[in-house]
């Protein structure tokens, strides 16, 4: 029989772990190399037929140091971070390994079910701060569950949008892929609209009392253009974020924002397939052990905010 989304939530971590044809093709899909087309290919088709068998089931799995119950349907990101969560943003989880300090402040804006979050708190301390904000409610929901599932004690989730004014707005869902909705582009489906509170981000910071920012990650499908506007142009220097990986949006955004960060003391270290990493000037360099350089890098708790 099938369950209902909200029971499927409220079962025990490990009620749906890998099972049988499944397991299998989970742990080969884990293990193919992320450089490889053939690879991604046959990851795919392997992905493909699994998610036939589990018929609407989650599965119960850790990555990257930390338990998740994964939905892989119509939801890329965790379609990727269950069968290949080595294809899931490399470089910038070397990056942030690298420069998140036992006690950082990490802001994960567009979180959809913690990946990135999660990832940061598997390798800070317990002095660090990390908001994981996501505005879409029954993902919000999954991001809390994952949450609660580690004893990290670092990960303040938080349901709201971040955009360029406060209030309720109304937040366009793409029922195919969850990732993508976004407040700026308009779906495709009728009924595919709700309205979600909505918060600035300085307004954030200042409610959580940060005096610095080590790092960001914002991906808000095409806003991020509207959310880094406001908060560089108002906030102290000192708020400004040390690393930001920013989803690249430049077909959408209304300014452009790399000759804006440009403006503000940052410089594009690298470009992956999806995202614009920038550094503020001032902070560390490529530490050694990622093995990249800029020149080499151009291709591819919780709190519901009322």
């Amino acid at each position: 029989m099938t369950q209902s989304p909200q029971s499927l939530g409220t079962q025990p971590f490990g009620t749906y772990a890998p099972a049988g044809l499944v397991r299998w093709i989970v742990a080969r899909t884990e293990r193919l190399p992320d450089e490889d087309w053939s690879a991604r290919r046959l990851a795919l088709l392997l992905r493909r037929f699994a998610i036939q068998l589990l018929r609407g089931r989650p599965l119960d799995v850790e990555r990257y140091g930390a338990r998740m119950r994964l939905h892989p349907y119509n939801n890329n990101c965790e379609k990727k971070v269950l069968f290949t969560p080595q294809f899931f943003d490399p470089l910038e989880r070397r990056l942030l390994a690298d420069r998140l300090r036992p006690d950082c402040v990490f802001l994960d804006i567009g979180a959809n079910v913690g990946a990135y979050a999660l990832f940061a708190a598997a390798l800070a301390g317990r002095g660090a701060r990390i908001l994981a904000v996501e505005p879409q409610p029954d993902v919000f929901d999954r991001l809390a569950f994952n949450i609660a599932q580690n004893p990290f004690g670092t990960i303040k989730a938080v349901a709201c949008a971040v955009a360029d004014k406060a209030g309720d707005l109304t937040l366009f869902v793409d029922p195919r892929n969850r990732g993508e909705s976004s407040l700026k582009v308009v779906g495709t489906n009728e009924g595919a609209a709700i309205r979600v509170p909505a918060v600035t981000l300085l307004d954030l910071v200042r409610g959580e009392g940060f005096s610095r920012i080590d790092a960001v990650k914002l991906d808000v499908e095409g806003a991020e253009d509207l959310v880094l506007e406001p908060f560089l142009r108002q906030a102290p220097p000192a708020l400004h974020p040390g690393l930001l990986i920013v989803e690249d949006g430049t077909d959408l955004w209304q300014t452009d924002l790399a000759a804006l960060l440009a403006r503000h003391g940052y410089r594009r270290i690298a470009k992956t397939r999806l995202n614009l990493i920038f550094e503020r000037d001032g902070e560390a360099a490529y530490p050694a052990s990622t093995g990249i350089s800029p020149a080499s890098v151009t291709s591819s708790g919780v709190t519901r905010q009322a």
